[in-house]
């Protein structure tokens, strides 16, 4: 039943538990208890909503940074890993494997923002040898949520 409820929440973390319930066969004081207990021990660590924030006002600019660092006696990666995704403009960092270590993903007000950040903030770190930044141009596709389609122009073209 774990598998099949997270199964669900990730698809629609807006269901409710009525109709969870439902689609699990129990009742829902048990799957509030199971959803309880997975909160608890941390398996659900948040609900979250997908959003496109090019159909906003919003300015944002995501990118990605393949970090490459000397791990730390001791601690590996775990201990840069932490000190990188304290800072508020990390959305997420990934170990790696092949030719660089860590993968962070910040957001930003402009490039500008991310490039102060990167030469201000992560290349100074000890233990990071070099850092490559990547700019996300489009979005198609997020935490399984496909981006559009967009309406196509239906204007006829005109030759001259």
């Amino acid at each position: 039943m774990e598998q099949r409820i997270l199964e669900i929440l990730e698809q629609n973390s807006k269901i409710t538990l009525e109709k969870m319930a439902i689609m699990l066969g129990v009742t829902q004081a048990a799957l509030d208890e199971e959803l309880n207990r997975l909160e608890a021990n941390r398996t659900i660590l948040g609900y979250h909503t997908v959003v496109d924030w090019e159909k906003t006002d919003r300015e944002l600019v995501t990118a990605l940074i393949e970090v490459k660092v000397t791990p730390q006696r001791g601690l590996g990666f775990d201990k840069i890993a932490e000190r990188i995704y304290q800072y508020s403009e990390v959305t997420a960092v990934y170990l790696m494997s092949g030719g660089f270590d860590l993968t962070v993903v910040i957001e930003g007000k402009s490039m500008k923002d991310v490039a102060l950040f990167v030469s201000q903030k992560l290349a100074p770190m000890d233990s990071v040898l070099s850092c490559a930044t990547h700019f996300v141009l489009k979005k198609y596709k997020q935490n399984g949520v496909i981006f559009g389609p967009e309406e196509k122009d239906q204007r006829a073209a005109i030759w001259l």
